[in-house]
């Protein structure tokens, strides 16, 4: 719904009013936000484009139906430009000009159907419902084009946030680089990318998504566009493509919500069976020397760390940035307000040891939501209340000041740099008194295995040199003292 305090301002407006029916056609732009194209692990030099049919458009409540037999409905939440007027090689200086109003939209897709397309998105992403648009049009002469926010929730949960001063192509040039080639009319859409975050729906979830200008005088809102997602009865037939997935398109789905792996039960105990040490030393085997986060110390010496990365990078300290970056729901707030069971947030504070990262309100934040802990290179604030949660922090030390004072809060899920190691998201962290370490999720299970076994040659190698035997030999083990491990493994 519209709110009556903006409708007398004119700074927003029904759908209707400046969308009467269906979008001439929906052109769609690839990657956009740093902290997707991080996610991605590429980020484009040019923007790239494709196109969804007007038939896929829906408007707010309308439900949107997972296909029958596939599993990997993704949503994207996006902000839509609506063009109010016919235009043709228009010049970058001149394209917010050509722009009606800002909406909300949500770029579904289903990830089973991607091998099909072969890159057209026409399958996977043009299906009837898979382009919500609403529930209102904010007027594009009323705002800045840097000054728009975009957020998306799951189930209430905010899933995506982020603002169109981050954008690696800004809107006036998509729209002149399209007009280059394309008439764009009145009544087309562009919709400009989606931010990190995205990942798969199911039946029963209730996906909503909100443009708005929280820096305007106004603050103009479209209001939340919601979607309500059913489970499709009839199947794909056979003379068409069917439902196909594996592991790639699994991850590139969730993104951060689901590895490539699982972290079962199982592999939980065989990894907190055996140490950093010997974990550090299997990977060195394959070539990994460079995988510890240096400079830190745990609240909780004796308790081991286990889960998979979240991100958060701060940048050096800038006046002016912190002023746009700095308040409100920043990149440091949705990092916390966003942390799954069993992860661990990664803050990347470039060793910076002269203000907090993270104090014990949203280290507690953390815990509420099941997080398995807290790697900072940076210090933090509160730390004896901090040392009171049962939380796992590691930490390059204490500080009483906050993080205005030489850091910006900059983005989330993207790779970083921590305690002189790289870290990306979905990355298994492992942490026990002697540091932490950071596993690619690809070598986990080899890693875990060959360490186990590692580890039980070293009790059978540690008991014969208390029995008094030499270390000649023994250690390592010669072809002689193999063939006693063997027998004494059978045992």
């Amino acid at each position: 719904m519209i709110y009556d305090r903006f409708m007398e301002h004119t700074a927003v407006r029904e759908l209707t009013d400046v969308l009467p029916g269906r979008p001439g056609k929906i052109i769609a732009v690839h990657l956009n936000y740093p902290s997707r194209a991080a996610q991605r692990g590429r980020t484009p030099k040019l923007p790239s484009y494709f196109l969804k049919p007007p038939s896929s458009v829906i408007t707010d409540g309308s439900p949107i139906e997972r296909p029958a037999g596939t599993e990997l409905l993704a949503f994207e939440g996006e902000i839509a430009l609506i063009i109010g007027r016919t235009v043709r090689r228009v010049e970058p200086d001149q394209a917010w000009s050509v722009v009606a109003g800002v909406t909300a939209a949500n770029d579904f897709g289903v990830y089973d159907l991607r091998y099909a397309d072969k890159g057209s998105n026409l399958r996977s992403k043009g299906g009837d419902g898979f382009t919500p648009l609403g529930p209102a049009v904010i007027d594009a002469a009323d705002i800045a084009v840097d000054g728009l926010r975009i957020r998306t929730w799951v189930n209430g949960e905010l899933a995506q946030s982020d603002s169109t001063a981050t954008l690696l192509f800004g809107f006036d040039r998509l729209i002149a680089d399209l007009s280059q080639l394309i008439t764009l009319e009145a009544g087309d859409v562009i919709l400009t990318g989606t931010p990190a975050g995205s990942s798969v729906v199911q039946p029963g979830d209730l996906v909503e998504v909100e443009v708005d200008a929280p820096d305007h005088p106004r603050q103009p809102s479209t209001g939340r566009l919601r979607t309500p997602v059913i489970q499709g009865e009839t199947p794909l037939a056979d003379f068409g493509a069917r439902p196909q997935v594996d592991d790639r398109q699994r991850a590139e789905a969730w993104g951060h919500s689901e590895p490539v792996f699982t972290l079962t039960d199982d592999l939980r105990d065989k990894i907190n069976s055996v140490g950093t040490a010997t974990l550090s030393s299997q990977l060195r085997k394959r070539g990994l020397n460079n995988v510890s986060i240096d400079g830190v110390r745990p609240t909780h010496p004796g308790q081991r760390l286990l889960g998979t990365a979240r991100t958060l990078r701060f940048i050096p300290h800038r006046e002016d940035l912190f002023d746009r970056h700095g308040g409100g729901f920043n990149a440091q707030k949705q990092a916390f307000d966003t942390l799954g069971h069993g992860e661990v947030l990664i803050i990347e504070a470039r060793g910076e040891t002269g203000t907090g990262t993270v104090g014990d309100i949203l280290a507690k934040r953390a815990e509420v939501r099941g997080a398995a802990g807290i790697v900072t290179d940076g210090s933090v604030r509160d730390l004896a209340a901090v040392s009171e949660l049962a939380i796992q922090v590691y930490c390059g030390g204490a500080h009483p000041a906050v993080l205005g004072r030489r850091h910006v809060p900059w983005e989330t899920d993207a790779t970083v740099g921590c305690g002189g190691t790289a870290v990306q998201p979905g990355d298994v962290i492992v942490g026990d008194d002697d540091g932490v370490l950071v596993i690619p999720p690809t070598l986990i299970i080899e890693i875990t295995e060959a360490a186990v076994e590692q580890e039980r040659q070293e009790r059978f190698i540690a008991e014969q040199v208390a029995a008094g035997e030499s270390v000649d030999g023994l250690y390592p083990m010669n072809a002689s003292w193999k063939q006693r491990y063997a027998g004494w493994s059978e045992d």
